[in-house]
């Protein structure tokens, strides 16, 4: 029943601040499975119109395939990782901590070297506004 769910919210377009009141249970959610450079990530994916929802795992090593210049919000729910910024900065993230960015605001790799899962929102409201 909660798979039925799953599948009608994803085929249809909610407006973002319309959404009804949703229980989800990440349990019913299937895992995509996205290779990295090495490693491999985990994605569980909900979406509703412009916000998109996600618990993501890396495998320990994992080493993302390409320099990210999408908007995020990212908690660390487990484990610890890297976020690589163009800039040569390094920030490690672990259990409890988050980072925010808005689209096209830094180019950013991500790196674990024990694994770590992730609750990741990103979507439209991470746009740049355009006036």
């Amino acid at each position: 029943m909660l798979y039925d769910l799953f599948i009608h919210l994803n085929q249809i377009k909610v407006n973002m601040k319309n959404i009804p009141f949703q229980f989800l249970n990440w349990d019913h959610v299937p895992k995509e499975e996205h290779p990295g450079e090495t490693g491999t990530s985990y994605w569980q994916t909900m979406s509703f119109g412009g916000l998109r929802l996600r618990i993501v795992e890396y495998s320990a090593g994992y080493l993302a395939d390409h320099w990210c210049q999408k908007g995020h919000i990212v908690y660390c729910i487990e484990g610890s990782f890297d976020t690589h910024l163009e800039t040569g900065e390094c920030i490690t993230l672990d259990k409890g901590k988050m980072y925010i960015v808005s689209d096209e605001m830094s180019s950013h790799k991500s790196f674990s070297k024990s694994g770590v899962k992730l609750f990741i929102i990103d979507g439209d409201f991470l746009a740049e506004k355009k006036e």
